[in-house]
């Protein structure tokens, strides 16, 4: 599949996952991918993290007013896979408080909005409607792609278990209001979570048995509850094949006319039993990911470092272009009947 075809058949990629995959790391990597295509991207922050920022080299927190963490051209860092140069990428947070504040504004109620500020009463406003906090961030995410912020918006979403509520909150107020300014918001919403035109969900995992079991269960849920179309499921931290584990320490040490010290070559072949094992429980995992969620997997790699900066990002950047290269064309959602699921590895 062509990465930039990939990256704008959906205005809006939300990237959502259980806390600790990586989702964010995945935002970073997949709006450097994007970028690298000629595409400009505004990246979407909703929890007020900072590993989006340092990640891609920026040195301050992100506010509700957009930033250029990478300005493009020649100061992007890496060039574009066909020599032109990168795009910019900008990045915002999103915050309830701060989207019903440029909602009243926007709707001749700057007044109120200062007063709800200053009595302290904005929590109470915003808290007052369950799921209404959801639907003013997502209301900012609809506004943003109609006005064509950039070609392609992702958003960095809540953990999966707050993810299934904050993306299933418009349709339960859409049923539950049936006038008014409420209901009018989420059906707007609505409207662009079901539209695979405007928006898809990337689910983002981890080669392990509990991330699976929730990556699947939120991909069901999100089609039933939502309708919203799903994009591969991004498989992070693949340890890569090593060759040659089951070779015996001390033979290999000697062919390359080199001495173990005492313990050394139990240490190896310890070390070695390990690297097999944790390879085969991530190829059963993955086995077991298909089985249960018909969508095309993309595999990124374990990083064997304990920071992440923007030469990290731009490795795992490319191994995501690889993969999306790899892809189908036509991707089936989880409950299609096609097995196109073939692994991007």
């Amino acid at each position: 599949m062509d990465i930039a075809g990939f990256c704008t058949q959906s205005a809006v990629i939300i990237v959502a996952g259980k806390g600790g995959v990586g989702k964010t790391t995945v935002s970073a990597a997949l709006a450097r991918t994007a970028a690298r295509s000629g595409l400009s991207v505004l990246i979407v922050e909703l929890e007020g993290k900072s590993g989006l920022t340092s990640a891609l080299g920026h040195p301050e927190l992100l506010t509700y007013d957009e930033v250029v963490l990478s300005p493009g051209g020649s100061q992007a860092g890496s060039p574009a896979e066909d020599g032109r140069a990168m795009a910019e990428i900008r990045a915002r947070t999103l915050t309830p408080d701060d989207a019903l504040l440029e909602y009243l504004v926007d709707h001749g109620l700057r007044r109120v909005s200062k007063r709800l500020v200053n009595s302290g009463a904005l929590d109470v406003v915003a808290t007052a409607v369950p799921g209404i906090r959801d639907i003013l961030v997502l209301g900012k995410v609809k506004q943003l792609e109609r006005s064509r912020r950039a070609d392609v918006i992702v958003v960095d979403a809540p953990a999966a278990g707050h993810a299934i509520t904050f993306l299933t909150s418009a349709q339960g107020l859409l049923d539950s209001a049936r006038v008014g300014p409420i209901r009018t918001q989420a059906a707007d919403v609505v409207e662009l979570l079901s539209d695979s035109a405007r928006c898809q969900v990337v689910l983002v995992t981890l080669p392990e048995e509990t991330p699976v079991n929730e990556t699947v269960e939120t991909a069901y849920k999100l089609e039933d509850s939502v309708g919203t179309s799903l994009g591969p499921v991004i498989v992070n931290g693949i340890y890569p094949h090593l060759d040659h584990l089951e070779a015996d320490p001390g033979e290999a040490a000697a062919a390359a006319g080199v001495t173990l010290g005492p313990g050394e070559a139990d240490a190896l072949r310890a070390a070695a039993v390990f690297r097999r094992r944790r390879e085969e429980l991530q190829a059963e995992q993955v086995d077991r990911l298909a089985d249960g969620l018909p969508l095309p997997q993309l595999w990124l790699p374990h990083l064997f470092t304990t920071e992440l900066g923007l030469r990290e990002v731009d490795q795992l950047a490319d191994a995501l272009a690889a993969g999306l290269e790899r892809l189908p064309e036509v991707m089936a959602g989880p409950g299609g009947r096609s097995r196109s699921a073939e692994s991007a590895s």
